[in-house]
Order: structure tokens, then C-alpha cells, then sequence
């Protein structure tokens, strides 16, 4: 069996306990050494066979994968967050499936959600946004036209950037073109999650230049929308003492 094991978002308690569990467990481990947070790999036990992705092809993973399967012998494809976010796991799960190998995925906290647990963030505020976007911009791997950040800015929803970091400029470019206010409140999390975690709050417009003077142009994630505030928004209906749920009857106003 092959599991895809989201890492979490880098501290390495925020791993969930299934995933822990087959890490200790597995004889072959194949990690992101790009991301993963390396003090995880201490989880594996004595004699366990490391291998770091980020310095393999697609092939070269499968065939570790392949071998270990023949040999009788379960994997962890480590991934760093959550294997569903741009963790290139669909080519793995076709190629498995091409060659009679069961997998199986573990989910991960992801790094948008350690964003907002960085910034003490609510990502869905009544009455000034219910939709979060996840996207990123365009570079060497292309991104679908209908789905350019000016389009999906369009909405006024909020919206989490990954690996856009050294394209502040275009990014903020785009947003504006979409329809966001200059003013628009922002935010840059490097690192979220780890120890050398730095929070940046801003506004669009300031994007480029708050990243340039804290020398941030990798490994972060833009915020950007109106929730990013944190303020102007309703009451949660769900709560309130005259609503009525499964669980409890309303107050009489």
C-alpha cells in the first residue's frame, strides 16, 4: 500500500495522528524535502529507507514505489500540507493504478489554514464574505484563462495565493484589474506555522513593497479581500438567541 500523507503545514505536531502513525510505522518513506518540515523523518523507525523527492523525477518515484510494493512493503508519500493543494498527486495515483498498486490518502492540515490561524482569521464573515478561492498565478505551470485572478477577483470574495510570492507585482496588478480597491485589505504569511513564521498585514496596493522590505519572495501565502480585516461583520445567526436550530427553540422577540 502506498499512503499520501499530508506533512501538515509545518510544525510538526500539527500532523494528524492517523498520519504520525504510518509514518512510525512504514518501511520506505518518499518526502518533499523542498517543504516538509524535516523533524517529522525523526517519527520513522530505525532502518526505514528515506528517500527526498525533490531531488527525483515522477518516474524515479514510482519506481521506489513499485519495488517496495514487490517486496511486500507498505510507503508514505509524505506531502507537505494537505495532498489535495497543488501536491501533484493525481499523476502518482494513475501511475499506481496503471501498475495494480493500492494507495490510500491521509489529509492534512493545510497551509491556508495555518495562515489563518497566523493571522487569527475567519475566513468566512457574515455579510462580507461567505467564499474563500484558492488559487495562484500563472508561471512555468500554466493556469486555466477562465480561472486568471482578475476573473476570480471579480467575485469580491476572499482570496488565499499560493506559490505567487516573487510575483507580488503582477499579483497585485491582476486584483486590481479583477475590481479589488487599492485599499483592500491584505496579508503575507511566510512560513506559516513554523518557528520563523512572519506575519505581514497590509493592503493590496502595498503588497510588493511590505514583501521586498521584509525580503519575502518564496514559501508564502497572499490573503487578500475584505475579510482580511476582520471587521464590519454580522452576527452569526446560528447563535443567536432568537434563532431556532435541531437543538434548541428560539427566544421569543
Amino acid at each position: 500500500m502506498v499512503y499520501f500523507v499530508g506533512a501538515g503545514s509545518g510544525a510538526p505536531d500539527l500532523i494528524t495522528l492517523r498520519g504520525a502513525r504510518l509514518l512510525e510505522q512504514v518501511p520506505v518513506v518518499i518526502y518533499a524535502g523542498s517543504l516538509v518540515n524535516p523533524q517529522l523523518l525523526e517519527r520513522t523507525k530505525a532502518g526505514c529507507r528515506i528517500y527526498n523527492s525533490a531531488e527525483m523525477t515522477l518516474e524515479e518515484v514510482i519506481q521506489v514505489m513499485q519495488e517496495a510494493h514487490g517486496a511486500g512493503e507498505d510507503v508514505v508519500r509524505l506531502h507537505t500540507g494537505d495532498p489535495s493543494l497543488y501536491g501533484a498527486v493525481r499523476e502518482q495515483m494513475d501511475r499506481l493504478d496503471e501498475r495494480g498498486i493500492p494507495w490510500e490518502v491521509c489529509p492534512g492540515v493545510s497551509s491556508f489554514c495555518g495562515a489563518a490561524a497566523a493571522l487569527g482569521m475567519e475566513y468566512t464573515l457574515p455579510g462580507v464574505s461567505q467564499t474563500v478561492i484558492l488559487t495562484r498565478l500563472a508561471g512555468r505551470t500554466p493556469v486555466p484563462e477562465r480561472e486568471s485572478v482578475e476573473a476570480l477577483a471579480a467575485h469580491g470574495a476572499t482570496m488565499v495565493v499560493f506559490l505567487s510570492a516573487g510575483q507580488l507585482g503582477e499579483l497585485t496588478r491582476r486584483l486590481l484589474a479583477g475590481g479589488y480597491r487599492p485599499d483592500t485589505p491584505a496579508a503575507i504569511v511566510y512560513r506559516a506555522t513554523w518557528p520563523d513564521e512572519k506575519v505581514i498585514r497590509c493592503t493590496v496596493a502595498e503588497l510588493e513593497r511590505r514583501a521586498a522590505e521584509e525580503g519575502i519572495s518564496r514559501t508564502a501565502l497572499v490573503v487578500a479581500g475584505d475579510a482580511a480585516a476582520q471587521a464590519g461583520y454580522q452576527r452569526s445567526q446560528l447563535y443567536h438567541p432568537a434563532f431556532t436550530t435541531g437543538f434548541r427553540k428560539g427566544e421569543e422577540q
